[in-house]
């Protein structure tokens, strides 16, 4: 008896624990918000350069990781910059308007890059946003809303362009990136979409905080015409001004992070917690792929890595498969449940329905220090292993089975596990139980389509060639950036020079003649960088015409340190020519430091060959083929790009352009 009655109590605790804490999945008394989807955001600025330069069919094989439907990150948004001709954080994109006289919509890459997403999926919503516009736009002043029409018409005809030329529907708009809003702009905005048949394409505002949210409440036209509040990096967390709208809410940019796993602990515990906590219905990585010089700022902070075309290496890194828990088992347009939360010994559940008898359930148990986000900072807290019991009510109740998807981050043995489909599980008498281990994702649905998709291993990885050459001799570009070539401050493109009988027929061109309305400082200075940021010697040669007569000069340098936000910091060597007849050379881009100067004898509207080597603590020049300068105690910066530019916006041209850096 005293046996039966011990194995009684031993059956009751085991049944007792593996049941474990309960939680009712049920939509009988409605549902929550709309799903509007997970997205990524190219630009802000230039975080897809590289993309454009891979070879087939790597280039496609990346695209397809991104979005491709029932293949990888299956991204439902895709969000990307209006180029403004000014640095956004990588880099400079062009703007189709360079000058108030001028319309170009096949300048960069963002065009080709939205087409290549709606081939995959042709229900991606698109959505752009301005973080700079060209100096036309603010008639000289460093401000687009002291004359909001020329604002707006501008951005409007990037959306009627989109469409004209590219087939492509633009379904929201932003005002300006993480800067100030202004009411009479975003009503002005509102009329002129209006105005041009354009009334489906929602305004997103600010891009910022949640300040917006107040002068909602208060302005009923303001309040007409914002669609979707848009906050970024929010911390999981929304602000009652915001709930008391009743708008839309979304993450309209978050993550940011180093995309290791950590980078996706932190993506996996925000996608479940901007609902939970923030009652935010899509959310959006910055950025979609990092295709950019890893040492430009904020390196690898995208959903996967692509930052060598010239080796045809990529890499899928964990937040693809993270996106895919969520995107492979949803789409916008279904429901939350209004039975989503915490669980008990910590992390997060949400679930979501079409409505039509599907259910889908994501569970992620991110610890503290796995999931630390680059912002905002986050508190500590506890997860602890679990039970966790789910009770399927309402239309759910007659659920059989739901299909299993596992990722599993282990930071101890570093072998973890993503996207692996398991067993179905049995739901039994409408419940089921699973055992939640720490740092975990879990996706459940009805959804049968999902797969975890493959193609077959990228070249290995390899450095920047040490000797490159580009004449830019290109009759039919597909691009109008030179490839490899990431611009800083103004905007490089390939350029016919119909004036030049000889061999110059062929070009890059600087074309920014005016400083933008910027997002960050830019340098007074334009310049463009490529190659290794770990080459120390090297030779850069380059054909260089001044076309801006007195005033005007030209550079070519060496270890150039820094670009991005930072670009007016830049140091290196640079080998400045001068329409004047001079030439100097500066240890930074402002030439406030020089280490020599002299009369050169040449001159704008001439074309000049222009040669720069560095070895060591020592550098020489030549001008045309013959030296014309020689420096040493140059040690520092011991490293960087090669680089070449203009003095100030002005025209400038460039070809024939080598590096060639020591083995």
């Amino acid at each position: 008896m005293r046996c039966t009655l011990v194995v009684i109590y031993a059956l009751l605790f085991c049944f007792c624990f593996s049941r474990g804490d309960d939680y009712i999945l049920d939509d009988k008394s409605g549902l929550g918000r709309t799903f509007d989807g997970i997205g990524g955001l190219s630009g802000g600025g230039a975080t897809s350069r590289l993309l454009v330069n891979y070879a087939e069919p790597y280039r496609s094989q990346i695209l397809d990781y991104l979005f491709k439907p029932n293949f990888g990150a299956s991204l439902h948004i895709l969000k990307v910059e209006i180029g403004g001709d000014a640095q956004t954080t990588d880099g400079t994109e062009p703007s189709h308007m360079h000058y108030e006289n001028d319309e170009n919509y096949f300048r960069g890459y963002e065009w080709w890059l939205m087409k290549e997403a709606k081939k995959r999926n042709p229900n991606i919503t698109l959505i752009g946003l301005p973080w700079a516009f060209p100096g036309w736009v603010g008639n000289g002043n460093n401000w687009p809303y002291d004359f909001p029409d020329i604002t707006a018409n501008y951005v409007v005809s990037w959306i009627v362009g989109a469409k004209q030329y590219h087939d492509l529907d633009i379904h929201y708009i932003g005002i300006w990136n993480e800067r100030h809003f202004d009411n009479k702009y975003i009503k002005i905005l509102r009329n002129v979409l209006d105005r041009d048949g354009l009334s489906h394409v929602g305004i997103i505002a600010a891009d910022g905080g949640w300040s917006i949210a107040s002068a909602l409440v208060s302005d009923p036209y303001l309040f007409g015409a914002v669609e979707v509040i848009g906050a970024h990096y929010p911390g999981t967390t929304t602000v009652m001004d915001a709930l008391k709208t009743g708008k839309t809410l979304w993450s309209s940019e978050d993550y940011s992070t180093f995309n290791n796993d950590i980078g996706g602990g932190c993506w996996a515990r925000i996608l479940n917690q901007n609902y939970v906590n923030g009652r935010m219905t899509a959310t959006i990585s910055w950025n979609l792929v990092a295709s950019y010089y890893e040492k430009l700022p904020f390196g690898r902070d995208g959903l996967m890595t692509a930052q060598e075309p010239w080796s045809g290496n990529y890499v899928v890194e964990s937040p693809i498969w993270i996106t895919a828990h969520t995107t492979q088992f949803t789409q916008p347009g279904w429901s939350y449940l209004q039975t989503v939360g915490h669980l008990k010994s910590r992390g997060s559940y949400v679930a979501l329905t079409d409505r039509r008898g599907n259910l889908t359930v994501v569970i992620e148990t991110m610890t503290h220090d796995h999931s630390v986000c680059i912002r905002p900072p986050l508190a500590p807290f506890i997860v602890t292993p679990q039970n966790a019991t789910f009770h399927l009510k309402g239309s759910f109740v007659s659920i059989s089975q739901l299909q299993l998807w596992k990722s599993r981050f282990d930071f101890k043995t570093k072998k973890p596990m993503f996207f692996q489909k398991l067993d179905p599980v049995k739901v039994s008498d409408g419940s089921f139980t699973l055992r939640l281990d720490v740092d975990e994702v879990y996706t459940l649905s009805t959804i049968t389509t999902a797969q975890k998709g493959t193609h077959p291993d990228p070249p290995p990885s390899a450095p920047f060639p040490k000797l490159y050459k580009d004449d830019f001799n290109v009759r039919n570009a597909s691009f109008t950036e030179a490839p490899h070539f990431a611009d800083q401050t103004g905007v490089f493109e390939y350029f016919k020079n119909l004036t030049d009988p000889g061999p110059h027929v062929y070009t890059l061109r600087q074309v920014v003649t005016q400083r933008p309305v910027t997002w960050v400082t830019d340098a007074d200075q334009t310049i463009s960088v490529i190659g290794d940021y770990l080459w120390q010697n090297m030779t850069v040669t380059c054909d260089v015409l001044i076309e801006t007569t007195k005033t005007g000069g030209v550079f070519i340098a060496a270890r150039v340190d820094k670009g991005g936000g930072n670009v007016r910091n830049t140091k290196g060597i640079f080998f400045w020519l001068f329409a004047d007849g001079t030439y100097k050379i500066t240890r930074d881009i402002k030439g406030e430091t020089v280490l020599a100067e002299g009369k050169s004898g040449a001159s704008s509207d001439t074309w000049h060959t222009l040669s720069l080597t560095v070895k060591g603590e020592n550098a020489t020049g030549m001008l045309d083929g013959s030296p014309l300068w020689e420096v040493g105690v140059v040690s520092v910066p011991k490293n960087g790009w090669a680089a070449i530019g203009t003095a100030s916006f002005q025209l400038a041209q460039f070809d024939n352009f080598a590096v060639a850096a020591d083995q």
